[in-house]
């Protein structure tokens, strides 16, 4: 899945150490589907040099509003109008400053002050510059006229010192470049997910758990953040990054047992959608041992198990009407090894939810695949197989419909 394919992306590079990893950021651009023209200010070519990004992007790289090679002469206007987006990594503090102003001395300044697509920024400088009070004036000024700023980040800088300022890895722009495209049906909107398996502890080392990795649950948290929505991502036990954490719009709890997942999940009181995906465990070890338990030659040690609290029934019933609809809307998950339409719409009712997404297929757990069917009191609809993301794009889009 290729999530800017056939956008046109102009990637400016202005003067600054971190300008070491553009290339990499124009890599991973391309590989998503993206055309990259690079434009560069004198100062970037002190960092990284036009043969290196020519080479990696395919395409000449412009450094002088004097270029004659267009044949107008005006490459301000005609590598901006061609554009889908411009996006600058690093953005200087002297840049941010400039377009902050309407200032225009070189071809990067112009073309941004002479275009119509977006704009967005990658900060990155010394800690002392970025909270100077010049910058936050210019920050300020650069959002209220639409300007996307994307970071920065907190870190060690070149400078050998730690602090807000350090520009976002190229894997985090690119990301957030991704989530810009996407349509925002969530805008304003607060999303509450669980994700991953529980764990159950039998004894200190042991316990039992189920194969869920988690991959379908943060698929979804990154689609609804994409889509413009707050999230509160309540995970269990499982190996993923926080999806678009740098956004700030993400809030990550992580849990092992079904009891802490519950407990975590019936804390949030405020949201608008509620997707259960996680795989809780239906039952936990009612006595767990403080020590481990011992083998004791063929003998197998009695295990009682106790039934755990049903997350999204509990959580179903604290639901409202607003506007006539259930208030927060849930939509619960189900795997099934056999008759999956008819067993996840009979959870669903018993649950007393909207909608219930049922798995396909028996390789789903671990995979980076999957295949949906979306099943509400109007019927069923399928949703091919595809890459998680992609599915939870899809699922994002039909629930936003709903409310």
């Amino acid at each position: 899945m290729q999530s800017l394919l056939n956008k046109k992306i102009v990637l400016g590079i202005s003067g600054g150490i971190a300008a070491y990893k553009t290339p990499e950021l124009a890599r991973l651009l391309m590989q998503e589907g993206a055309s990259v023209q690079v434009v560069m200010t004198e100062a970037a070519q002190q960092f990284v040099t036009p043969v290196t990004m020519q080479a990696l992007t395919g395409n000449p790289v412009f450094t002088s509003q004097w270029d004659n090679s267009i044949s107008n002469n005006m490459a301000h206007i005609e590598l901006s109008r061609a554009a889908d987006a411009i996006v600058i990594a690093p953005g200087s503090a002297d840049l941010m400053a400039k377009l902050s102003l309407g200032l225009a001395d070189d071809l990067l300044s112009t073309l941004c002050l002479a275009r119509d697509c977006p704009l967005l920024i990658a900060p990155a400088m010394n800690k002392q510059m970025w909270e100077h009070a010049a910058t936050q004036r210019s920050v300020e000024r650069l959002r209220k006229d639409g300007v996307t700023l994307l970071g920065p980040a907190s870190g060690f800088q070149a400078c050998g010192e730690v602090g807000m300022g350090r520009m976002l890895e190229p894997s985090e722009i690119a990301e957030q470049v991704i989530a810009f495209f996407q349509k925002k049906t969530l805008l304003g909107k607060k999303v509450l997910i669980t994700a991953g398996p529980t764990f159950e502890a039998i004894d200190p080392v042991r316990g039992v758990t189920n194969h869920s990795s988690g991959k379908m649950g943060f698929a979804i948290a990154r689609a609804a953040l994409e889509a413009g929505a707050q999230v509160h991502l309540v995970a269990g036990p499982c190996d993923l990054p926080t999806p678009l954490m740098a956004t700030g719009l993400i809030t990550r709890i992580n849990v092992v047992s079904a009891k802490e997942m519950h407990a975590a999940t019936l804390a949030v009181t405020d949201c608008d959608i509620f997707f259960a995906v996680a795989a809780v465990a239906d039952w936990g070890i009612a006595k767990p041992a403080k020590e481990k338990i011992k083998r004791n030659g063929k003998e197998a040690p009695n295990i009682e198990f106790v039934a755990n609290p049903d997350i999204l029934l509990d959580f179903a019933k604290t639901v409202k009407t607003k506007g006539g609809k259930p208030h927060p809307y849930c939509v619960g998950f189900a795997a099934e090894s056999a008759d999956l339409e008819k067993h996840a719409d009979e959870k669903r009712k018993r649950k007393g939810i909207p909608m219930i997404v049922g798995n396909i297929g028996p390789d789903t757990f671990g995979s980076d695949l999957n295949q949906l069917l979306v099943i509400d009191a109007s019927g069923s609809k399928k949703i091919a197989k595809a890459e998680k993301l992609q599915l939870a794009r899809q699922l994002i889009q039909l629930v936003a419909k709903k409310i």
